[in-house]
């Protein structure tokens, strides 16, 4: 089946990040891989890695060239380091300071970093790519997605298997290189790998929206 963005909300870019797959690999030398899903924030050159025009196109292609990176996750399986994610709909942002404003809560910290849930149309303005360092059939934990589950707004956690189940389920293998860019609200899940071997994956979140003052995205 092959997805498309508007309709499904998601889309598949083949080798759309493999020119820089070299320069993806020597920053992963660097992290931790024993964490589930590491925030990466303060990282000496991955701000301007992601904003380039190649890497960015996948977010300025539906958000326009104002689109700009503000948060990205490091995923990191493989033998040693293996986890399943149940399906679920992406709702915090990463902030700079706590500030009191209706609409936005509750807040938490992750990773030591400041996270609150936005209305909803803050989520539904942003775009996630996940750029994937390494080869995923199905075997290897590929990320699952309910098609069109993008358009439903605000899935109670209650109704999320109901929403599933008449979405459908869609499969995003990828290869070395690829890019798999999403409607940040759309419902996904992933497996434990059962491959005895790396599944790394940079996620990023893109935006234009500013946020009420004094709220300030966090950013890379």
């Amino acid at each position: 089946m092959t997805l498309d963005f508007e309709r499904d909300g998601a889309a598949h870019l083949a080798g759309a990040a493999a020119p820089f797959l070299g320069r993806l690999r020597a920053l992963a030398e660097a992290l931790p891989a024993d964490r589930a899903g590491l925030r990466l924030h303060g990282v000496d050159g991955l701000a301007e890695l992601l904003a380039s025009d190649a890497l960015g196109a996948a977010a300025a292609e539906h958000l326009g060239t104002a689109a700009r990176p503000v948060r990205a996750i490091w995923f990191d399986k493989s033998a040693a380091n293996n986890w399943a994610l149940g399906w679920h709909q992406d709702r915090t942002i990463a902030v700079r300071a706590r500030a009191d404003i209706p609409g936005y809560g509750p807040w938490s910290t992750k990773r030591g970093l400041l996270h609150v849930e936005p209305p909803f149309a803050v989520l539904d303005a942003m775009v996630t790519v996940r750029i994937h360092l390494d080869p995923v059939p199905e075997d290897n934990a590929p990320l699952l997605v309910a098609p069109g589950s993008h358009r439903l707004g605000r899935v109670p956690e209650a109704e999320i298997a109901k929403a599933v189940a008449t979405c459908g389920t869609a499969t995003c293998l990828a290869d070395a290189g690829d890019i798999w860019a999403y409607h940040t609200p759309i419902l996904h899940a992933s497996a434990a790998s059962s491959a005895a071997r790396h599944r790394r994956v940079l996620q990023v979140d893109y935006t234009t929206t500013d946020l009420p003052a004094p709220l300030e995205w966090l950013g890379l």
